[in-house]
């Protein structure tokens, strides 16, 4: 009876670990399409109060200023893949790795970058919210 028990806990963590990295995956997602086709409402919908957004210039912003970028064309990608990505998730937690293959505009001009970036989500209020963002230049 024990063993049963143990097997029956094990297949339900299992489920529930899946599905959260399906949720994290979703929103990472969201994010990608977000990066194309920013508004006010879907980037606040994923990404935290909390945010500290990181870019591979050093250049750092906070949920305001990561929104206004994008949504203003200060930050315009005409095109954003994520590469090689890999989730983590524990508990509430989720460090989500990728490289970002883009194409930003710049005055009208488009230049590509691939860059890596490590993503933080946390869940609050049962919804996976975008905490903190790093991208680092790849060698």
């Amino acid at each position: 009876m024990k063993n049963l028990l143990t097997i029956a806990l094990l297949l339900c963590s299992t489920v529930v670990f899946a599905q959260a990295e399906k949720d994290v995956q979703n929103q990472v997602e969201k994010l990608r399409l977000a990066l194309i086709d920013p508004t006010v409402a879907n980037l606040s919908e994923i990404s935290s109060i909390h945010l500290s957004y990181g870019h591979s210039s050093g250049k750092l912003e906070n949920q305001a200023q990561f929104i206004e970028a994008l949504v203003s064309g200060a930050s315009d990608f005409a095109t954003a893949e994520f590469e090689d990505q890999s989730i983590y998730v524990d508990k509430n937690i989720a460090i989500v790795r990728h490289n970002l293959v883009a194409d930003v505009l710049d005055g009208g001009n488009a230049n590509s970058i691939k860059i890596g970036v490590m993503l933080v989500w946390q869940k609050e209020k049962g919804k996976w919210k975008l905490l903190a963002r790093q991208a680092y230049k790849l060698p």
